[in-house]
């Protein structure tokens, strides 16, 4: 086990004394959901609605770190662990770290956060990988004299374990909710709204998100890939993931939105910042979309988050700025505005990765000052909440979604976390309104 930090608690393994070995082979199409219920935690799940899905169980190396350098101290740890690594010669199944980051960078994995550190990313010792090609089952191992003959011997064993899992599998059904508590109550929420405005309007700060949680006490057991099942197909055009550490709880959910996704020199991101519901109708929600792209305030918003993130990625290469469109979802729609880069050096994505987060849409501007008002106004730990989850390889491609529309579920309980873009001209009401929107798409699967 590797691990990085300004006091690691147990001692690093060396490029010296550790070899990764890796061996994959293409399988019959299996379902993930089924793979990860026969598997015990520590295990994970990542998948892009643009086609490739990853699963996997086990540790065969984690990387952890904090403070304000964790994002090199991440990069730095894994440039060790890829050296001279053996692995099958084939680009779909590489190896992959999969993991995430805390939004504050000196958050502490305290409850109910256990087991989520600052930053933290696993190579699984067994990875399922799919893409439009296939199907693949890797296995993974790092430690000292890693034999490649065992590896493809403990290959044999996955492949044999997998061979009768079913291609398809019921999601199962809710766990039921039986309360609902909400941390920051709306008298609350209304004051921290006044309290964002009266910092805006002094001049000390443009726009800031602010975040609420919802405590949630469930009638029965929650079967976590049971409910990323259920996201999937009621949320088809989102990202889902899962991080399950311990036994006690993982963290969830289907965001909308790519932080960024890096291919070679070519970066890929995207503004998502404004939104209103549905309409019962087409009529009616033609006329919703219609309220967003006029509105004066959602479009200030959005122009806030364009520049901002053109103006981070400016040093790193050519930036373009896509033509601006609706992006409706199951039950909410929000204005998009596709940003990619052509890179002018090399660039790992975690370079990129910490340059964009916190993201306007997430966080505020300017960031320090929106990163301060977030610590004096809310009222409970973000913790991985609305911060960067996704993979990186050892060329330094990758792809990181943004983790909101998401929550920490296990046992019978869930806190589920919703926020939004708080202007000079916010409406409390409104946004209190607009919230609660926003943890649908969780707690309608487990109610």
């Amino acid at each position: 086990m590797e691990r990085v930090g300004s006091e690691p608690s147990v001692p690093p393994a060396t490029r010296e004394d550790a070899t990764l070995v890796s061996r994959s082979r293409p399988i019959p199409d299996v379902s993930f959901r089924a793979f990860l219920a026969a598997r015990d935690p520590p295990r994970l799940q990542w998948a892009s609605h643009e086609g490739l899905e990853l699963a996997g169980a086990g540790v065969a190396a984690r990387l952890t770190a904090s403070g304000s350098d964790r994002f090199e101290s991440v990069r730095s740890a894994a440039e060790g662990l890829f050296a001279d690594a053996d692995c099958t010669n084939s680009d779909a199944p590489r190896p992959r770290l999969v993991g995430g980051f805390a939004f504050l960078d000196d958050h502490e994995p305290d409850p109910p956060w256990t087991g989520f550190p600052a930053a933290e990313f696993v190579l699984p010792e067994v990875q399922l990988t799919r893409t439009d090609d296939g199907t693949w089952l890797t296995v993974n191992r790092y430690e000292p004299g890693a034999d490649p003959d065992d590896v493809a011997s403990d290959l044999d064993r996955a492949v044999e374990a997998v061979a009768d899992l079913p291609k398809m599998r019921p999601a199962g059904s809710q766990p039921g909710v039986t309360e609902v508590r909400r941390p920051t109550p709306k008298e609350d929420w209304t004051a921290q709204v006044a309290d964002a405005v009266e910092r805006i309007e002094a001049g000390d700060l443009q726009k800031v998100v602010l975040a609420c949680a919802l405590e949630v006490d469930l009638a029965g057991e929650v079967d976590l890939p049971d409910v990323l099942e259920r996201l999937r197909r009621t949320y088809p055009n989102c990202y889902r993931f899962l991080f399950q550490p311990t036994e006690e709880a993982g963290f969830l959910g289907a965001p909308p939105e790519r932080l960024v996704k890096r291919t070679g020199r070519r970066m890929e991101t995207e503004a998502l910042a404004g939104s209103v519901g549905r309409g019962g109708t087409p009529e009616a929600d033609a006329d919703l979309a219609a309220d967003l792209v006029e509105s004066e305030k959602i479009q200030h918003e959005q122009r806030l988050v364009v520049d901002a993130i053109c103006e981070q990625l400016a040093p790193l290469g050519e930036v373009s700025e896509g033509e601006q469109t609706v992006r409706k979802l199951a039950n909410i729609q929000h204005l998009r505005t596709p940003i990619t880069a052509d890179l002018d050096r090399e660039t790992h994505v975690l370079d990129i990765v910490g340059s964009l987060h916190p993201t306007p849409a997430v966080g505020g501007l300017p960031p320090d000052v929106a990163a301060e008002t977030i610590r004096d106004v809310e009222t409970f730990e973000r913790g991985w909440y609305a911060a960067p989850i996704g993979w990186f390889d050892a060329d330094g491609d990758g792809e990181f979604l943004v983790g909101i529309r998401s929550g920490l579920a296990g046992g019978r309980s869930a806190t589920l976390f919703a926020g939004n873009g708080i202007v000079a001209d916010s409406d409390p009401q409104e946004e209190w309104d607009e919230v609660q929107l926003k943890y649908r798409p969780l707690l309608d699967e487990l109610e």
